[in-house]
């Protein structure tokens, strides 16, 4: 578990801690899979993804009668923070497009698609970027038309698909009207990448990963089944998905913040009298930040279990996690530069990642003008 000084604890249901022995149990009898050196790290991810699902640790907040075991956010949340305390990777974050679809899915799609993207039986990726509309959603092109005869034949191109070319399905936004504003035009599709007229390419980033892809439509045919919700519903089921994507529930994410955080004070503490001060102060301000997104996470885990869906107050959890991210990286990169040799460690991976924590899931300029517009309803004109 994380460092007592700093604990992750959510309280409240008395099963809360047995959960948290079964799993404990469980992961002793099956530890980690080894991965070996030419698998790809999505492909190491699902054959954990399927070995946890077979452990009954995926979809613990969905309903039973779509594959999940009916228990609440708060559940889930210990399950996650498990995992991250114990440095394995965390439930796959699909719970984000799982939420979507049992909002706005009727009953035969979540029946249909629910358990098998608990179980990993479909793996999904999210079609919504494009190359002129990155975080500004509104000015997607991707057009789905619909014919007479009642399908729909898609045609446009999403940029920073992750891992689609590992994917069988795709969460598709796409607009079904040329002249209304996004909020009204856009819808949803469930889109097999499979289908005709897809074409998937991966696109190979500067450090050699490939989690990135390019996704071109060409006159793809889509079933009216296929639409999630009706027509126009695609923009409050993006804006729903997103929400539960900032959020900060993820806390197996926080939990490996906080084992990053305690090997920082033990350094501060065995390196007294020789670490700078300023060091020193960064290290404080990690603690903060970590204690900040502590206390975010208990926040939001009461609202999900009162009920409240993720809103536009995630905006608020994605720039303090950027925040928190940076800093955190930055500044153990400061007091362990041994990380820096023989190629980098972890903290040097995850600090080149960490960079891009202000760009993917929507950009920091993005999540501050969401905070101005739709929390503080400051006027668009207004000036500093």
């Amino acid at each position: 578990m994380t460092d007592p000084h700093l604990p992750l604890d959510f309280g409240v249901p008395a099963d809360l801690e047995r959960l948290r022995h079964d799993l404990r149990a469980w992961l002793a009898d099956h530890p980690l899979p080894e991965r070996p050196v030419d698998e790809p790290l999505p492909v190491f991810l699902h054959r954990w993804h399927r070995r946890l699902h077979s452990g009954g640790w995926v979809g613990l907040d969905v309903p039973r009668e779509y594959g999940g075991r009916g228990m609440t956010a708060l559940h889930q949340v210990a399950v996650s923070d498990e995992l991250g305390a114990c440095g394995a990777p965390g439930v796959p974050r699909i719970g984000y497009l799982a939420h979507a679809l049992i909002e706005f899915g009727s009953q035969e799609q979540r029946r249909r698609l629910l358990p098998r993207m608990l179980s990993g039986d479909d793996v999904w990726c999210q079609g919504f970027s494009e190359p002129g509309a990155g975080s500004d959603l509104a000015g997607m092109n991707t057009f789905a038309e619909r014919r007479p005869e009642g399908h729909y034949v898609v045609n446009g191109q999403k940029l920073w698909t992750s891992y689609a070319q590992y994917s069988s399905l795709c969460l598709l936004l796409a607009r079904t009207d040329r002249t209304a504003p996004a909020r009204t035009s856009v819808s949803a599709f469930v889109l097999p990448l499979d289908r005709p007229g897809v074409t998937v390419r991966p696109l190979r980033a500067a450090n050699g990963d490939d989690e990135f892809c390019e996704l071109f439509l060409d006159d793809v045919r889509l079933e009216e089944s296929e639409r999630i919700g009706a027509e126009g519903d695609g923009w409050p089921l993006a804006m729903t998905t997103v929400a539960y994507e900032r959020n900060a529930l993820d806390t197996g994410h926080l939990s490996k913040y906080g084992q990053l955080i305690e090997r920082l004070r033990r350094a501060a503490h065995e390196r007294r009298g020789t670490l700078p001060d300023g060091l020193l102060s960064d290290i404080g301000r990690c603690v903060v930040d970590y204690r900040v997104l502590v206390a975010h996470a208990r926040r939001r885990t009461a609202e999900r279990l009162a009920g409240q869906p993720a809103g536009p107050e995630s905006s608020v959890d994605k720039l303090l996690m950027t925040r928190a991210e940076q800093r955190l990286y930055e500044t153990a990169l400061k007091v362990f530069p041994e990380e820096l040799h023989e190629g980098g460690g972890e903290v040097l991976g995850d600090y080149f990642y960490s960079r891009a924590a202000s760009v993917y899931g929507g950009t920091s300029q993005i999540q501050r003008n969401i905070i101005a517009k739709r929390l503080l309803r400051l006027p668009a004109d207004r000036r500093a």
